[in-house]
């Protein structure tokens, strides 16, 4: 490579080359775009009376609007254009007095009548903003063009190609259900200044989003389903007052692991083509699970959509007074509520930090509203129910443990009927599904033993068993009662309360 031979490696993969990330970053200034897509929870599609349900069997969620039969009309999801207006109040937006939607025209084999219901040059929210935490505190402001309604495409299947990809396929199959799916596109302005903390900035962004979409009611936004897709778009240029760069676009990414190598890599293979005095392709391209991009097909700079007013639909012209009493009803945002909680529970900042990374923040606030302290309701989640996710290789929403039942533990701790070993059994017993912590604690016998002449006897026997370490206590050397709680606890299979325990030793001894 010409001017970078000892910067420049070759990718492990199809032989391309990349130039070190921290070189890259120093002689370029990269520059990013985020279109992200999420798929509203509405209970139907967007322009038809189909369900809009996650899982059904192959094309069983459709009408004849979701596939495009002649004659079929379509009719607008009025609560998808309210979920619409939240988003876009939520991103700071202006809303549009009047918009439209329009019709895309493009090849989809997934979608059967061959175009796209959209908006185009009328979105429903523009000009907004997005402030966005990075790990460390540091707070960049993402500026958002424009938020649109459309619908989803469907879902082909190709069969006989590596890894269900096309090449290589013999056949392809096409599931209409997700056809007509509402979604809205959030699309940034250029993100520029981010340096060489750009894969962070765009995964942190994305992050945000999906925050704001849950906190909202307007999506479940479980990426791995595809609820949030983010295409993401990088360029280089020499210098922040330089012209913008060529810029490529990686489709359809759909983690926040798989937006920041997406542009690492992209903004080490366009340095390194930069570099050699090549020119950098305008292109979609497709995220690999290698962190890897590969090239798509070539994009010009304006495509021809021949984007015209959907001549089925009427435009939509939200009154004031609706768009407002919406802003009225929007509830905290994360970011805030964040920063609430923090401060409630005593957090410090790498400790609220990993609750969030966790994705337990709602469960502890709802655990704490249930009646425990924010910090209880923490060590449970973050702690024994964490490594219980860990284990099932699932998350912590999915465990079988609601926020009600783990208040309802920490108070049978609190009011000394367990104790933390004994609180472990029964929340393993409440996994298990034997019913709520009351339930397993009488079925499983577990509640702790509070009869002080229950406990009296036990450690007189340890006590008897034990004439040298009596003799010790008595000589002063009080950390050998640790033997002795050591053993009533054994002898009562761990339900005494230690305390009580050292307290009745202690009493014994000095009689």
């Amino acid at each position: 490579m010409t001017g970078s031979a000892t910067s420049a490696t070759k990718s492990a993969t199809g032989g391309v080359e990349l130039m070190d990330y921290e070189e890259a970053v120093r002689r370029f200034d990269p520059v990013l775009g985020l279109e992200v897509h999420v798929e509203l929870g509405t209970a139907t599609k967007m322009f038809d009376a189909a369900p809009n349900t996650f899982g059904a069997g192959p094309n069983e969620m459709v009408t004849p609007t979701s596939v495009g039969l002649p004659g079929a009309l379509p009719v607008v999801n009025a609560t998808g254009v309210e979920y619409a207006v939240r988003i876009g109040l939520a991103l700071g937006c202006s809303i549009a007095e009047s918009c439209r939607f329009a019709r895309k025209n493009y090849f989809y084999p997934d979608l059967s009548k061959n175009f796209q219901t959209s908006q185009s040059d009328e979105p429903i929210a523009f000009d907004g903003a997005l402030e966005v935490e990075l790990e460390d505190g540091t707070v960049v402001t993402v500026p958002i063009e424009r938020a649109h309604m459309e619908e989803d495409a469907g879902k082909n299947t190709h069969v006989g190609g590596a890894d269900g990809r096309i090449e290589g396929a013999r056949y392809s199959l096409v599931d209409y259900n997700r056809a007509g799916v509402p979604l809205v596109e959030i699309v940034t302005r250029p993100i520029e200044g981010t340096g060489a903390r750009a894969p962070d900035v765009a995964a942190a962004y994305v992050r945000a989003l999906r925050d704001i979409f849950r906190a909202l009611g307007v999506s479940e936004a479980r990426m791995e389903r595809g609820h949030v897709r983010a295409d993401v778009n990088v360029s280089l240029r020499t210098g922040p007052d330089a012209p913008l760069g060529t810029r490529t676009e990686t489709k359809n990414v759909n983690t926040f692991r798989g937006i920041e190598q997406a542009v690492r890599y992209e903004i080490q293979r366009q340095a390194a083509v930069l570099a050699s005095g090549g020119s950098v392709l305008q292109e979609t391209r497709h995220g690999q699970a290698d962190g890897t991009t590969r090239p798509g097909r070539v994009k010009s700079d304006a495509d021809d959509y021949r984007y015209f007013p959907e001549p089925d639909l009427v435009p939509l012209a939200p009154s004031r007074e609706w768009v407002e009493q919406i802003r009225a009803s929007l509830p905290e945002m994360p970011v805030a509520k964040r920063r609430r909680l923090k401060a409630e529970w005593g957090l410090a900042d790498d400790e609220m930090r990993d609750v969030v990374n966790a994705g337990a923040l709602d469960l502890i606030e709802a655990t704490a509203s249930a009646g425990t302290s924010g910090q209880a309701a923490r060590k449970w989640w973050m702690g024994e129910l964490a490594r219980t996710a860990k284990e099932r290789e699932t998350s912590l929403e999915e465990l079988p443990v609601t926020p009600a039942q783990v208040a309802e533990l920490q108070g049978l701790v609190d009011a000394g009927t367990l104790t933390d070993k004994l609180a472990r059994q029964v929340l393993e017993g409440v996994l298990a599904g034997e019913g709520d912590p009351a339930e397993v604690v009488r079925a499983r016998g577990l509640e702790v033993v509070s009869d002080d002449s229950a406990l009296l006897a036990a450690v007189d026997e340890a006590l008897a068993a034990n004439p040298d370490v009596a003799d010790k206590i008595r000589g002063g050397k009080v950390q050998a009662a640790g033997a002795i709680v050591g053993a009533v606890m054994k002898a009562t299979k761990g339900q005494a309360d230690a305390r009580r325990v050292r307290e009745l030793v202690m009493e014994r001894v000095g009689s």
